[in-house]
This record gives structure tokens, sequence and C-alpha cells, in this order.
């Protein structure tokens, strides 16, 4: 079910008090529960009989009647360490030539960010974080790349973005993280969830290469 066909800060924090209240339910016949950024995705048993759309609709009413909490759950906050070196940073000069910033302006305004995980989407623990500071709202690549190396850390509109593994991608790409972002092996895969607070914090290639090993 979709909310907003454009992205709204307000109807994102919503969904997600909505999805909450939806896991809250713990129906049986309910198998995923999945905020995205204006809408909600209800993923149920294929053996469950009936129409699986009214049965949606119902459980969301069930929801709003009831009253949704204040807010999606717990607030995570989870610092994310990123190493703006050239190395990593493979658009951060082009950035600054169009907002007019110098390097450590934009690594400042993107470490003070105050960022909200609006949902995991494109890819398994692929972060959209809202948030950015609106003195670096630059558009999307114009030519996106085939490949983009996991962990890497891009802005794009308002919005900044956490690539969890070598995929192609079109955001800017200004440094990167050696936190393991998305692991199939891990009893929780992946490093965020919807509702997540982030905060970047700024590491040399030492630090980085120490966390990464």
């Amino acid at each position: 079910m979709e909310f907003s066909r454009t992205l709204d800060l307000a109807v994102n924090a919503f969904v997600q008090r909505i999805a909450a209240a939806v896991v809250a339910l713990k129906d049986p016949r309910l198998v995923d529960v999945v905020p995205a950024l204006g809408g909600l995705a209800l993923h149920f048993d294929p053996a469950v009989d009936g129409d699986v759309l009214e049965t949606a609709a119902a459980l969301v009413d069930e929801c709003l009647a009831a009253g949704l909490p204040k807010a999606a759950g717990e607030e995570r906050v989870v610092e994310v360490p990123v190493c703006y070196e050239p190395e990593f940073a493979l658009d951060l000069e082009e950035v600054c030539a169009r907002t007019r910033l110098s390097k450590e302006a934009v690594i400042e305004k993107h470490c003070a960010s105050e960022f909200r995980v609006l949902m995991i989407g494109f890819a398994p623990g692929h972060p959209y974080l809202g948030g950015l500071d609106a003195a670096l709202a630059v558009p999307r690549r114009a030519s996106p790349r085939a490949e983009v190396p996991g962990g890497s850390v891009a802005i794009a509109n308002l919005q900044s973005v956490i690539y969890p593994y070598a995929i192609a991608g079109g955001w800017n790409v200004i440094g990167r993280t050696p936190l393991a972002v998305f692991d199939a092996h891990r009893r929780q895969p992946s490093l965020l969830a919807a509702g997540d607070r982030v905060r970047f914090r700024a590491i040399g290639k030492t630090e980085f290469r120490g966390l990464a090993a």
C-alpha cells in the first residue's frame, strides 16, 4: 500500500510507525513487513486463504483504529566510520565543484548531518538515509558506474547511501566505510534497519585498514 509517491519525511516516519504496529500484531499469516520511502509491503504465507489485499488492508485498519506508536520503536544510533581519502572518494572533487565548498567543508557537513534510515532497498542491506545538509544536495551522476565498490558512501539530492557490496550505481561517491554493511551469514545480515539514526565519523587510512582487518 502506498501513501506518497514522492519523498516526504513525515510520511516516511508514519509508514515506519505503521510497520512497527503491524509487526506487533504477530499475525502468523505474515512472512515479512517491509517499510519503504512512502509505502508498506506486507508479505503473506502463500498458503493463506482469501483475498490478501483485503487482509492487508484490514490489518492496517486495525492498527490505525488502535492508535499507532509514537515512534517506530527504540531508535538505534549507529556510528559509521568513513574514510574520505581520494582513493575512496571517487566523486568528491566534482561535489566540491558543484557545491563550491572545500573538501574539508563537504566532509564536515556530511558528518554533521543528522541521518535517519528511510528504508532498505534496491539491493539487500542498501540503506537510504534522509537528512543530508541541503548545501550538499547535488544531482546523481549523469553516467552511472557499472560497479561501485562495497562500503562506498555516496550522496545525491537530500540523501546519502552506503553501497552494501559491489553493485552498479549512479550516486556521487565521497568516501568508504570499512564496516560490513551486509553479510548474509550474520544473524542480522543488514547492519542498518529502517528508522535507525546514523552518524558518520571521518577516519584516516590507518584506522580504515585496522577496522577492515
